[in-house]
């Protein structure tokens, strides 16, 4: 599933390609049929991204909300428009750029209210400049739950993904499985603003870098797949050689160097 760096950087792009234009709008699949519909021959105002959700504001009032999920995949295009590949759910134009959408978890017409009950239910997105680390940081101080397992909780941090997961906690020496509960005030204001970080680094270059591309004598664009993550499905820690161990927590799997992120006694 594509994590929050994505979804920002396809808001950014689709801004700059598509917001203040008039858009063609179809639905070759046929299963979003009736919005396409709704949408076809209208301006699109504003594209906005919270978490792992897209948001499209329109002329008439209209929200089309997006989440990808698994196999969802946005595949761009320069006009004119190739012929529709694979089961196309929405497909939009306007006279320079167009976008198929394929395999989305959701895609769907709603309104503001429903908005408000979808963002309502997301926790503080790393990206967004209005994230509250407060209401974040109360509800760690309070949680049981290990902070491997709470950073996936979309409903206390929106956006982060496994492989932010593994490496922003591999960078702070946290062993997954510590209780959230038992982090200083210290070790979490480090721990988000490393997510900040490295999140807006994911947007800018749209993928994931949780390494220093300078001890690789290259920029962060030349890395390559194998160098550009700390811990994430390797086989040993980049740090210490040791290997890395990998196990179940949160419905996914979790990567963690055993030297370099001990267990604490709670």
């Amino acid at each position: 599933m594509p994590e929050g760096h994505t979804i920002h950087r396809l808001a950014a792009d689709h801004r700059k390609r598509f917001v203040g234009t008039t858009l063609q709008v179809r639905s070759p699949q046929g299963r979003f049929a009736d919005g396409a519909e709704q949408l076809d021959g209208q301006t699109l105002l504003d594209v906005d991204a919270w978490g792992k959700h897209l948001f499209y504001r329109w002329e008439r009032g209209e929200i089309l909300h997006i989440h990808l999920g698994l196999y969802g995949k946005f595949r761009p295009h320069r006009a004119p428009l190739p012929e529709p590949q694979g089961q196309v759910r929405l497909r939009a134009w306007n006279e320079t750029h167009g976008f198929d959408l394929n395999g989305p978890n959701q895609c769907e017409l709603i309104g503001e209210s429903t908005r408000t009950d979808i963002v309502g239910r997301l926790g503080e997105d790393p990206l967004r400049p209005d994230a509250d680390p407060e209401r974040l940081w109360d509800r760690v101080r309070r949680s049981r739950a290990a902070i491997g397992r709470l950073l996936l909780d979309q409903s206390v941090v929106a956006g982060v993904g496994n492989v932010y997961r593994a490496e922003v906690l591999f960078l702070h020496g946290l062993h997954p499985e510590r209780p959230a509960r038992t982090l200083s005030r210290d070790e979490f204001d480090a721990l988000w603003e490393t997510l900040k970080r490295l999140m807006k680094l994911g947007v800018r270059y749209n993928r994931i870098i949780t390494v220093d591309a300078a001890e690789f004598g290259k920029t962060p664009s030349r890395l390559t797949r194998d160098e550009r993550l700390l811990v994430y499905k390797r086989a040993e820690c980049r740090r210490c050689r040791s290997t890395i161990e990998d196990w179940e927590l949160g419905a996914r799997t979790i990567y963690a160097c055993p030297t370099c992120q001990p267990l604490q006694e709670a």
